[in-house]
């Protein structure tokens, strides 16, 4: 009987240590399955690139380099890792940049500065299956530029159906009171379907004068949308210019260049960004301020705008304007300020643009901040400490006629330092003066992996609920009230949390039961969304990392 009884005990052990995947967190209705752990290489991983053909692709670094690691989808075993060595051109090293998914091939774009010739390069170069890098590339760029340190930067968009890339590069001709973008729409095998350049001239000696390119778009049937901000204020009439317009470049009518004019009165844009639809429609959304009768803008966000452009039609898109209401202020500003009227200052970043089953949207809007301290040392030697903050987020739902069907705060307060090497001020600059380029990057790729990637929230919408998964203070369990909130400083021993947003904006706290023992703590910097339910998530246990799906289930 004994004999029975081991038997029973060292199958039921070969059994569990033998089953490569196991379910290891739950809260509520989202369950959080990982597979087998991975090897401790130190080789982070930054980036989920997508799953395709049973494997699932991520970008990994150790130190300055960059790594392709590769897995089985089922096991979510480490299949293969191989050092991402791009060509050399010109004999100059080629910078990393990013890596893409295109349907099924696997490109690495990387850039390089051609001082003499003050040509700043983009060139591609494919991944084959087994990770080893094409000898040969393609060259996707040649942006003429006015100096190395105004060469600009590449900016990138995949398309809805994952099957075309879409790249700017914009850049600053100070002298010339210029502002030179160029964007091309390349196919899964790196060719050229659409390319425009063109010169911005501007007179920057104008009062608060701004030049923003806003945002820039890929819409479902592979047409190209820029939205251009122009502003400044005119003395005389004492009032504020606002130029708002989307050029359009649809590949309907050959790509050729359209302009729509938007307009306005009496506010200032601060921000706008895009998504397309499966309807044919352009949605844009972001903050916008008031202005004074000298004609001078607040700066501050005075609340929420939208637009809806139906992309068959020439007319201008009416906008609609929502200032925040009462109780969202007092949750983001206390009851005082917002008692007397104050508006909310300007450090929230649009991180994610939801559209709703109703043809509405949510925006999520997170508090963000990056404070660089002082530098030790000289040059490439030197350290810089950074520190970067992700509070809390507004949540605005619009109704598809565009105004505000309800608004709230997630409550949340998170804060991670990193040192950087040889760090400069123009690491992260989105632009400089008059001149900036509006699209959201997020915290660099270069920085993941140090620990910013435990910072901000995964969202998932499904059936009109909007459910929110980030990592918290293990004290904050329970806690919805944004006063009471503390800061998630040690990321390492935080513990994930769940809010739900039901259809009319209630809120509602999910914790997780063994909250106090779990020792996988979620990464929400680095995930990929394989459906609108279901993610390719990355979490860490001491220093044992494990892939993972998140999977909401209604």
């Amino acid at each position: 009987m004994n004999t029975m009884k081991n038997f029973i005990k060292l199958f039921l052990v070969l059994v569990v240590c033998a089953s490569p995947v196991f379910a290891q967190n739950k809260i509520d209705k989202i369950d959080l399955t990982y597979g087998a752990e991975l090897p401790d290489d130190k080789h982070a991983i930054v980036k989920i690139i997508g799953e395709v053909s049973g494997k699932i692709y991520a970008l990994a670094m150790n130190k300055d380099d960059y790594y392709i690691r590769i897995f089985d989808s089922k096991e979510m075993k480490q299949l293969s890792m191989n050092k991402i060595i791009q060509p050399e051109l010109e004999d100059k090293d080629v910078d990393f940049e990013d890596i893409f998914l295109l349907n099924d091939k696997l490109y690495v774009v990387g850039s390089v500065y051609n001082r003499k010739e003050k040509i700043f390069n983009l060139m591609g170069t494919q991944i084959g299956e087994n990770g080893i890098m094409s000898p040969t590339s393609t060259k996707m760029f040649e942006a003429e530029v006015a100096k190395k340190s105004a060469r600009g930067a590449f900016y990138f968009k995949i398309s809805p159906d994952g099957g075309a890339l879409l790249a700017m590069h914009t850049c600053e001709f100070s002298k010339e009171d210029a502002v030179k973008y160029q964007v091309k729409l390349f196919d899964n095998k790196l060719g050229v379907m659409f390319d425009h350049k063109e010169d911005v001239f501007f007179n920057d000696s104008k009062k608060d004068y701004e030049f923003m390119i806003s945002d820039f778009e890929i819409s479902y049937d592979d047409d190209v949308l820029l939205v251009i901000n122009e502003s400044y204020r005119d003395n005389k009439k004492k009032e504020q210019v606002e130029k708002f317009e989307i050029h359009e470049f649809m590949k309907a009518n050959s790509y050729k260049k359209e302009v729509v004019n938007i307009n306005l009165k009496d506010v200032e844009i601060i921000n706008c960004k895009m998504m397309s639809t499966a309807q044919n429609t352009l949605k844009l959304v972001g903050f916008y301020s008031s202005v004074r009768e000298s004609g001078r803008a607040n700066k501050e966000l005075k609340g929420v705008y939208n637009a809806t452009m139906d992309l068959s039609s020439k007319a201008s898109p009416v906008v609609k304007f929502n200032e925040f209401d009462l109780a969202t202020k007092v949750k983001l500003m206390g009851e005082r300020r917002a008692n007397k009227g104050k508006d909310v200052k300007p450090l929230y970043a649009i991180t994610n643009i939801i559209e709703k089953e109703d043809g509405g949207m949510i925006i999520m809007s997170e508090y963000q901040t990056i404070i660089v301290g002082k530098t030790q040392g000289l040059g490439p030697f030197s350290v810089t400490p950074i520190t970067y903050t992700r509070n809390e987020i507004i949540i605005t739902s619009l109704n598809p006629d565009g105004k505000v069907a309800w608004s709230n705060v997630l409550p949340k307060e998170q804060s991670a330092t990193v040192s950087e090497i040889g760090w400069s001020t123009g690491t992260y600059s989105y632009g400089a003066g008059s001149f900036g380029v509006g699209v959201y990057k997020g915290i660099p790729l270069g920085t993941l992996g140090k620990g910013p990637e435990y910072l901000g929230s995964i969202p998932i919408y499904s059936n009109g609920k909007l459910n929110v998964v980030f990592n918290d203070n293990i004290k904050n369990k329970g806690i919805t009230d944004i006063e009471e909130v503390r800061t998630m400083g040690n990321y390492k021993s935080s513990v994930p949390a769940l809010f739900i947003f039901e259809e009319n904006g209630k809120l509602s706290r999910k914790d997780p039961e063994d909250a106090v023992k779990s020792e996988l703590v979620l990464k929400p910097g680095v995930y990929s969304r394989k459906a609108s339910n279901e993610l390719i998530v990355y979490s860490s246990k001491m220093k044992k990392d494990k892939l993972g799906r998140m999977v909401l289930k209604d």
